[in-house]
């Protein structure tokens, strides 16, 4: 099976999915989405995907958006980093949500904000930031004492929490600072095929940016 993965460098949703594939050594190739003029809103796109959303995944004639539904199906499908029984299948969904409501939730605005926008800081942004360390102070005590977030084998779960975490110098705080992330990240960096974002996906630089 080929896959194709819509997706844009900048994108840490769709880094899970472009991880995942890259770990596992799948078949696939990036479709540049070109986010920042657009491209998610043309009508070419919507057709594509409804959500207007970045990642979607195709795979034949299936087309999949929301990373942790992707992250989900390349785990069935390829065979690495899901659950080994219900129980684990529970946990990895249970991070998975955690991670898209609280940790991916705020640390991605809060990047979005002082990156990529122009709203500089506010009450908006000092908000986000209390949400952002709070949710990383979670994942840094579920790592205390473990290897990945599950135990001793990274899965999913990893994979989409660390998704938003390599843009060390783009988010304002830096997730390196809280020590059992730190480590955490260094352990999936040195997992064979990994990749960092800017280097796995297209569309960075940016043409206006310097």
């Amino acid at each position: 099976m080929k896959y194709a993965l819509h997706c844009f460098a900048q994108s840490g949703n769709a880094y899970k999915a472009a991880l995942m594939l890259e770990l596992c050594a799948a078949d696939w190739e990036p479709v540049f989405v070109d986010f920042f003029d657009g491209g998610t809103k043309t009508p070419e796109y919507l057709a594509l995907n409804e959500l207007g959303e970045v990642p979607l995944l195709e795979a034949g004639e299936l087309r999949l958006s929301q990373s942790g539904v992707i992250l989900d199906y390349l785990a069935e499908t390829l065979g690495r980093f899901g659950p080994e029984n219900a129980e684990e299948r529970r946990e990895i969904l249970r991070w998975l949500l955690f991670d898209n409501h609280k940790l991916t939730g705020s640390v991605s605005t809060l990047r979005f904000r002082r990156t990529f926008s122009e709203h500089g800081e506010d009450e908006v942004s000092a908000f986000l930031e209390t949400r952002a360390k709070g949710a990383l102070g979670v994942l840094d005590r579920r790592l205390t004492g473990r290897e990945f977030v599950l135990g001793e084998r990274p899965t999913i779960a990893d994979l989409s929490l660390c998704g938003y975490l390599y843009f060390t110098d783009e988010i304002g705080i830096d997730p390196r600072d809280w020590p059992s992330i730190r480590a955490w990240l260094e352990r999936i960096a040195a997992l064979p095929g990994w990749r960092h974002p800017y280097d796995l996906m297209p569309g960075h630089p940016r043409p206006d940016t310097p």
